[in-house]
């Protein structure tokens, strides 16, 4: 694998190891499929990039329209101080291509170095009842709380494809601070008497932990209803909030799921006894529920990291809790700007919940996008799209 690389143009400063670009000393949020654009353009400085050639690295050849070509050159010049009037640093070649006419410096930097950057450190703290929470922290710049959903492992999903985006993304311009719930990954299992409110005591004690005064926080599915009420006890330590398919009542909470456990066959499948086997029909049936847009190889990977987060009993006793979860109430006590993102086709949790929670919150911003996964992964149509929106949004914190 090559050396990645630092380029440096026009005040502009793209460092491909850390995925992160800074103009003027700070950094600047960038979607990663517009990165992507500019490191195609920087590596070939001075040169004709062809709309075709275009195509095929950023769009994997697939057919796209001008305007989508059009919209990404606009967000690349953007990005870099740029603008079509100019022309400055990314010329058009009518009916030809594109060209980086900015002078570049490149300077390569060796994988190992490019890793280390953005390496986790992992550490531990107790919570309120003595539990101990797994936690890290990873990347340079303004803190982020990142809250995972229930099934997650610190080191396995810091090393897996398929959060690869959200990692280089957000630690490319965030010190990141994650954590594993209790009950997964790292963290001290969960007990059948384990309430929400533990969960908010255990993403305050971690918040104390990394030092974290007053941060946004980006928080997945069930983490999102932790997030809620953690906003609302605690108004003064919560800049922003970002959530990503989230909800604020549980499956039992509103109606979804049947009242016994033996009538609901995404509790049965769970209990099937192949738990964490990829091999297994039941298991991959499953996944294919959480991300239903996910190739087979993919699949296979997400049931490998579930194998790594917990137990069956571990991920049953996570589902009661979150099934019978609701924060309705705290919707209104959320003081913090928040930005909530729902896919559209999300068959767990519908996007009527995304929308109701943004509802319920003042001056919530919502977008819904066109995938019917339940996590965002590496390969959804709209990860490009979620990403650039998530720090875009983080970034006006900084201007508040």
């Amino acid at each position: 694998m090559a050396g990645s690389m630092i380029y440096s143009f026009s005040g502009n400063r793209l460092d491909t190891g850390r995925h992160v670009l800074v103009r003027d000393g700070a950094p600047v949020a960038v979607e990663p499929q517009v990165f992507d654009i500019l490191c195609l353009l920087v590596r070939n400085a001075g040169q004709l990039v062809t709309k075709d050639r275009l195509i095929d690295e950023i769009w994997d050849g697939r057919i796209v329209s001008e305007a989508s070509i059009s919209s990404g050159i606009n967000a690349a010049r953007t990005a870099v101080g740029d603008n079509g009037r100019d022309q400055r640093i990314i010329r058009t070649v009518p009916r030809r291509g594109f060209e980086m006419v900015a002078e570049v410096t490149a300077d390569e930097r060796g994988t190992a170095e490019a890793r280390a950057d953005l390496r986790q450190t992992i550490r531990y703290v107790a919570a309120p009842d003595g539990r101990s929470i797994a936690w890290s922290s990873a990347g340079e710049g303004p803190p982020v709380l990142y809250a995972s959903h229930h099934l997650s492992h610190l080191e396995k999903d810091w090393a897996s494809d398929l959060h690869a985006p959200w990692h280089r993304a957000l630690a490319g311009a965030h010190r990141v601070i994650r954590f594993d719930n209790r009950g997964t990954g790292l963290s001290d299992r969960i007990t059948p008497e384990d309430t929400l409110d533990d969960h908010v005591a255990d993403m305050l004690a971690v918040a104390d932990a990394a030092g974290l005064e007053r941060f946004p926080i980006v928080a997945w599915l069930q983490a999102g209803a932790v997030a809620v009420r953690f906003a609302a006890r605690h108004p003064e330590r919560v800049s922003r909030l970002v959530l990503l398919n989230s909800y604020a009542r549980g499956r039992l909470a509103r109606g979804q799921a049947p009242a016994a456990p033996g009538d609901d066959p995404f509790i049965s499948l769970i209990r099937s006894g192949g738990w964490g086997d990829p091999a297994d029909g039941f298991m991959r049936a499953w996944a294919t529920m959480v991300v239903p847009m996910a190739g087979a190889e993919q699949t296979t990977d997400l049931i490998r990291l579930i194998a790594h987060a917990g137990t069956t009993e571990d991920a049953l006793l996570q589902r009661d809790l979150i099934d019978n979860l609701d924060v309705t109430e705290d919707l209104a006590r959320v003081q913090a700007p928040t930005l909530v993102i729902h896919t559209r086709m999300c068959a767990i949790h519908p996007a009527t919940e995304g929308r109701r929670v943004a509802a319920g919150i003042r001056d919530a911003e919502f977008i819904e996008v066109d995938s019917s996964n339940t996590i965002i992964i590496a390969g959804d149509p709209t990860i490009d799209r979620v990403i650039g929106a998530v720090l875009e949004f983080l970034g006006a914190d900084q201007s508040d």
